[in-house]
C-alpha cells in the first residue's frame, strides 16, 4: 500500500529509538517529549514528532472490511485458565473445503485495525485467520493505542498467555480447519508466537514471530514446529536476545530460518506508521505466506 505518510528516514534514529522505548513502556509520555525536544527544530515540536510517529489507522486497510472474497465475524471462545472468555476476529476465505488456520497475535495494545487487516490479508491468501484480542476482558481494544497499551499493561501476563493458548485451541478446532495451525505475531505477538510454539508443541505446526522476544532455553527445547523469524536490523533491543535463542534452537534440533532486514526498525511491517518499510514488509510477508503454505498444506 502506498501513501503519503512520512518515512523513517525523516526522523533522527535517536528519535525512533526513543519512540520504541515509549511504546514499550521504558519511558512515559513526558520522558519521550523531554528526550525528543532536542530534535524539535524548524518549528517542529516534540509533541508534533510524537503525533507523526503515532499509527494512523486510516491507512490500515489493504483488504477492505467488506471484501467479497472473504467473510469476517467476531467469535468468542472459552479460556478457563485465563480470563474465562476471549474474543477475536475470524476471517475466512469464501471457499469450500478445509483450509489451514493461522492465529494472528497483536502487539502490546490490543486488536487494532492493522492487526485485523493482517487477518483479512491471510484470508484473501486462502487461510482461515483468527486474531484474538487480549483486551477483551477489559472491553476490547479502545480505539486508541496509548489507552490500549495502558490497558494491556494492567493485565496479568500469565492469564493473557493462557487466553492466547485457548485461542490457539479454538482456532485449531474450527469446523473448516484442515488440522494444521500456524501462528504469526508482531512485537508482543512475536513473543507469543515463540511461546506458543514452546508451550503447545503438539498443536502449533509453524511459527512466524516478527521482531518478537525470545523464550528461555528450557522453553525453546520443547519446540517442534519449524520457525520463520523476522528481525529488523535497527531493533537492537530484540536482536540482543537472538544469538542465545538461535543456540537453543540449534541444540534442540528445531528447523528454522531467520531474516534480518537491513536498515529498518522494529515495527517495519506495520504500514500505519513511519517505521513501516514497504520493501521489507512486502518481502517478509511473501516469505511468511510461502512458509505457511509449505508447512500447513
Amino acid at each position: 500500500m502506498e501513501h503519503s505518510r512520512a518515512t523513517a528516514s525523516a526522523f533522527d534514529q535517536r528519535v525512533l529509538d526513543l519512540y520504541d522505548d515509549y511504546v514499550h513502556g521504558r519511558v512515559d509520555r513526558r520522558g519521550f517529549l523531554a528526550g525528543a525536544a532536542q530534535f524539535a527544530v524548524g518549528g517542529t515540536t516534540a509533541a508534533a514528532l510524537l503525533a507523526a510517529l503515532t499509527p494512523q489507522y486510516v491507512f490500515a486497510a489493504q483488504v477492505a472490511v467488506d471484501d467479497p472474497r472473504i467473510t469476517t465475524v467476531y467469535r468468542t471462545f472459552p479460556a478457563p485458565q485465563g480470563h474465562g472468555e476471549g474474543r477475536g476476529l475470524l476471517a475466512m476465505p469464501r471457499t469450500d473445503g478445509p483450509s489451514p488456520v493461522v492465529l494472528v497475535v497483536h502487539e502490546n495494545r490490543g486488536l487494532n485495525p492493522y492487526i485485523e487487516d493482517v487477518a483479512r490479508r491471510l484470508a484473501v491468501a486462502g487461510f482461515i485467520a483468527f486474531a484474538p484480542d487480549a483486551l477483551y476482558p477489559l472491553g476490547g481494544y479502545p480505539g486508541d493505542d496509548d489507552a490500549g497499551r495502558e490497558m494491556q499493561a494492567t493485565l496479568d501476563r500469565s492469564k493473557v498467555l493462557a487466553d492466547m493458548e485457548a485461542a490457539a485451541h479454538f482456532a485449531h478446532g474450527l469446523p473448516r480447519s484442515n488440522g494444521r495451525l500456524g501462528v504469526v505475531g508482531f512485537c508482543f505477538g512475536g513473543l507469543v508466537a515463540n511461546l506458543l510454539a514452546a508451550r503447545l508443541p503438539d498443536l502449533v505446526d509453524a511459527g512466524v514471530p516478527y521482531y518478537g522476544g525470545q523464550p528461555t532455553a528450557e522453553e525453546a527445547a520443547r519446540i517442534k514446529a519449524p520457525l520463520l523469524l523476522q528481525f529488523a536490523e535497527l531493533d537492537t533491543r530484540v536482536n540482543a536476545g537472538w544469538p542465545a535463542y538461535e543456540q537453543a534452537l540449534e541444540a534442540a534440533g528445531v528447523s528454522y530460518e531467520a531474516h534480518v532486514y537491513p536498515g529498518v526498525n522494529h515495527g517495519f511491517h506495520n504500514d500505519t506508521t513511519p517505521r513501516y518499510d514497504h520493501a521489507a514488509a512486502d518481502l517478509s510477508w511473501q516469505r511468511t505466506l510461502a512458509f505457511f503454505r509449505r508447512q500447513l498444506a
